[in-house]
């Protein structure tokens, strides 16, 4: 497939700005959540500490948690015509977020009136969030989380496989931008050679 400047993986969009959210700002971001509602609390969280898609934290039903493996199982929908399922490890305080919510039997987590949140809904929650925590600009989104959840495993010593069966990318190419990480992460990088 041909790559375009509007589909390919990137970290800063056309003005420069940066497209994830750094170090500082995920540390910003869990402590707004602690005085967030039960739900948006655990769907923020899902978001933060799995590097999901929105659209994929939406479909999440607690048949796809193990919560003595300490595992979620999402489906990629990116990839329509598979069925692939990818699992994630994921850390207790996620599981004990997700243990306080109601659950309705074959439907997904986050419900509203029976149906799934909406996109805007779910959108919305987590742009409150980031107003909370005071992050501002393009990163403040859905897709920002995303980024910082690679940005900060390829921080973590995650090798690029495992991140790349994590997130759901289809070629190591995609998951190898995370390894381009810039300014402060790359410093942190650079030291470990120090």
């Amino acid at each position: 497939m041909y790559e375009t400047p509007s589909t390919r993986m990137r970290l800063y969009n056309d003005k420069s700005e940066r497209l994830y959210i750094n170090a500082d700002e995920r540390e910003r971001f869990l402590e707004a959540l602690n005085s967030e509602s039960d739900d948006i609390r655990a769907f923020c969280l899902t978001l933060f500490y799995t590097g999901c898609r929105l659209s994929e934290a939406r479909e999440l039903r607690f048949s796809s948690i193990q919560p003595k493996a300490r595992l979620i199982s999402f489906r990629s929908l990116k990839k329509r015509n598979q069925h692939h399922i990818r699992e994630i490890p994921v850390p207790q305080e996620l599981i004990e977020a997700l243990d306080k919510l109601p659950r309705h039997l074959g439907q997904p987590i986050w419900t509203v009136d029976g149906q799934k949140v909406s996109r805007v809904s779910a959108y919305r929650w987590v742009k409150r969030v980031m107003v909370k925590a005071d992050i501002h600009g393009p990163q403040a989104t859905a897709k920002g989380l995303r980024h910082g959840y690679g940005i900060h495993a390829v921080r973590s010593g995650v090798q690029l496989n495992m991140l790349q069966k994590w997130m759901g990318h289809a070629s190591i190419s995609t998951t190898a931008i995370y390894a381009n990480a810039v300014g402060r992460e790359e410093l942190e990088i650079a030291d470990r050679m120090w």
